[in-house]
């Protein structure tokens, strides 16, 4: 997928940046001018032609945000397998189902890298993590299962903070999603993230643990780092 003109954008911002405190803009938009609406700061997803916005995190929903970005992006990095990204960043998932969403976290292989956009991931990611809340259950375990499936994600995880519960999916020959594992405890082998092996239990863990102390626990890290 060809990246946008930045002219184009910069254009397009001027007419749909919104002023402080002004609503979203009615009706539909492209997804060119989804992008040059939002900025960095935004949380927002762009599903068929409007805007959606996301509500805020809760706390534990963010110390579970913090551990998991930290563990699995300097695992990634000191592996050299590519990138680990996180929220507020925008996917634009392939025809046919072609929306913009921002999941909580998506790994991106090496050799997938040449899809990665200034402001958004054209394509499929190989790794998606939505962590739950109350406002985004239906929808992260309805729409945007459906989405990630048939657009083609190799592995999604849902992590319910409520509950302390993950689930981890891959997709089957035939293309749909089978859960691999399910609850709140063991250790979960990912499919897509080459060695990596998580304990469930460092999700909930209270206090909240250090992504380096789950690195040194599975002995990735290298000498003069432990």
């Amino acid at each position: 997928m060809a990246g946008f003109d930045e002219d184009e954008l910069k254009e397009t911002a001027a007419r749909y940046r919104p002023e402080a405190g002004r609503p979203v803009p009615p009706g539909k938009m492209s997804f060119e001018e989804f992008l040059a609406w939002g900025d960095e700061d935004t949380w927002a997803e762009w599903v068929d032609g409007e805007v959606t916005l996301l509500s805020p995190a809760a706390t534990k929903h963010q110390r579970i945000n913090v551990f998991l970005s930290s563990f699995l992006s300097n695992y990634v990095l000191l592996k050299k397998l590519g990138q680990v990204l996180t929220a507020p960043f925008v996917i634009r998932l392939p025809e046919p189902v072609g929306h913009g969403r921002e999941p909580d976290i998506i790994f991106i292989r090496e050799e997938n890298l040449a899809h990665l956009r200034p402001t958004y991931f054209a394509g499929a990611p190989d790794l998606v993590v939505e962590i739950t809340s109350p406002e985004s259950l239906a929808r992260d375990r309805g729409e945007k299962f459906k989405e990630y499936e048939r657009a083609g994600v190799p592995e999604y995880w849902l992590v319910d903070p409520d509950k302390e519960e993950a689930e981890f999916y891959c997709l089957s020959d035939h293309g749909r999603y089978s859960v691999v594992m399910a609850g709140r405890e063991g250790i979960y082998r990912s499919r897509v993230i080459a060695g990596l092996r998580l304990k469930i239990e460092w999700l909930w863990a209270d206090p909240p643990l250090a992504g380096i102390e789950a690195l040194a626990e599975l002995g990735v890290l290298p000498q003069g780092r432990q």
